[in-house]
């Protein structure tokens, strides 16, 4: 999937729902229009309609799921989204509704992405190989420093519930920092200091060694 089927996609969305709504882009579709492209047909993303619609609030969200029905039917793209797509990771995004940027607008539907350091709470929680290769090439392309992700990834950690998926989230930032930073970050890029800092803003506290 690249940019320009998604494009087509929230044109098509625009043309079926003519209501004022807000997106907010996550996952491979996101990476996408950040300038990663690799295969995928799904498009992940956080809905926010107008509870004021005169349509009534549940009529507004059943005649959206009627034009993505459609529209996925016409491309081919299949779609996920929910009112508050942090409830769907055990791994709390944050305030990602407030650190996120306008892409375009298609009619009434205003797309925004994530910040990246956002973005990638989601990413790091998967951490599948495709993951990574995103991870790297998003990172890297928008300049996200290793300190803003660092730090964001260790507040996510500290103010997710307690689970088995905060374990799992550490090791697989923990990972990423050390094994792959410096494809993002260049060869002077300090993995320690990184780790450092995560462990630092997730509330960890340890001896650190990083080879």
């Amino acid at each position: 999937m690249n940019q320009k089927e998604i494009l087509r996609f929230f044109k098509i969305l625009a043309d079926l729902f003519e209501e004022k709504c807000q997106i907010i882009l996550t996952g491979a579709a996101a990476g996408a229009l950040y300038g990663r492209v690799r295969p995928t047909t799904d498009i992940d993303f956080s809905l926010k309609l107008n509870r004021k619609s005169a349509r009534g609030y549940d009529r507004s969200w059943q005649s959206f799921a009627k034009a993505v029905h459609e529209a996925s039917a016409r491309t081919g793209i299949a779609a996920q989204y929910g009112e508050d797509i942090d409830r769907w990771s055990s791994i709390t995004l944050l305030d990602y509704e407030k650190r996120k940027y306008l892409f375009r607008r298609f009619g009434k539907i205003a797309v925004y992405l994530m910040e990246p350091s956002y973005w990638a709470i989601g990413k790091l929680g998967r951490y599948l190989d495709s993951d990574i290769r995103d991870l790297v090439h998003v990172l890297k392309l928008t300049g996200t420093s290793w300190q803003i992700l660092a730090a964001i990834l260790g507040k996510a950690l500290r103010k997710s519930p307690k689970s088995t998926a905060c374990f799992s989230f550490r090791r697989q930032v923990e990972d990423f920092l050390k094994n792959y930073g410096r494809q993002v970050w260049g060869k002077n890029y300090p993995p320690e200091e990184a780790i450092k800092l995560f462990h630092k803003k997730a509330g960890i506290h340890m001896e650190h060694k990083t080879t």
